[in-house]
């Protein structure tokens, strides 16, 4: 396990942050307190966990779709996608909590055609409305077969972050990382109708582990 390269910067600011308010404290107090100085230390500890990266490796066909983030399935549907795709869906979201790796996977091989970022609000991540609400990314990979699978990066209450490394007309892979949402949200898959899904709602899963669906084509 190490660090993203997504926690780089954060981290010094932290490190930056806490050293300068335990510097308060022993100004003050004349004297080093140790509430604070174990508060500042597991803080720490915390956010360098948050921002841990393992790296995996997956080997299944072309149809297959892996899993894009570690979380939780917490939705399994069919819904209108109306933003992008313009056709009905069938919808798996996956919720990542603060304890969870926060890197987001390429879940198909495929071509990029669409990336896009649309700001919005902070609402927690579990609420239906915050797929189409609140601030998120979006890509679309257009696989060999020709389907098309939307990935959604989705904001919640404690999110305030997305990165997305994807651009229009990048050759992608499974294996490689779509992007980093800093400190907890969900992303949602958006795939055709007729995909075979493995998992259900309430599932645990892995990024670029587990075997989310297998696409018709």
């Amino acid at each position: 396990m190490r660090l993203h390269r997504e926690g780089r910067g954060p981290l010094v600011g932290f490190a930056i942050m806490l050293l300068g308010v335990n510097a308060l404290i022993y100004l003050f107090l004349g004297a080093f307190t140790v509430i604070p100085v174990l508060f500042s230390l597991a803080f720490y500890a915390a956010v360098v966990n948050f921002f841990r990266y393992t790296e995996r490796k997956h080997t299944d066909g072309d149809r297959e779709v892996v899993c894009p983030a570690d979380g939780r399935v917490v939705v399994i549907e069919e819904t209108d996608e109306v933003q992008i795709l313009g056709r009905r869906c069938l919808q798996v979201s996956v919720f990542m909590n603060i304890f969870d790796m926060h890197v987001n996977w390429i879940p198909c091989n495929g071509v990029v055609e669409h990336v896009s970022h649309t700001p919005g609000r902070f609402l927690s991540a579990h609420l239906p409305k915050s797929s189409t609400d609140n601030e998120r990314s979006a890509v679309v990979i257009r696989t060999a077969g020709g389907d098309q699978v939307l990935v959604r990066q989705v904001a919640g209450a404690i999110a305030r972050r997305i990165v997305t490394y994807s651009e229009v007309g990048q050759q992608v892979a499974i294996n490689e990382n779509l992007g980093f949402i800093k400190f907890g949200s969900r992303v949602d898959l958006y795939l055709p109708l007729g995909t075979e899904v493995h998992v259900r709602v309430g599932d645990r899963v892995k990024g670029n582990i587990t075997d989310i669906a297998t696409l018709p084509r």
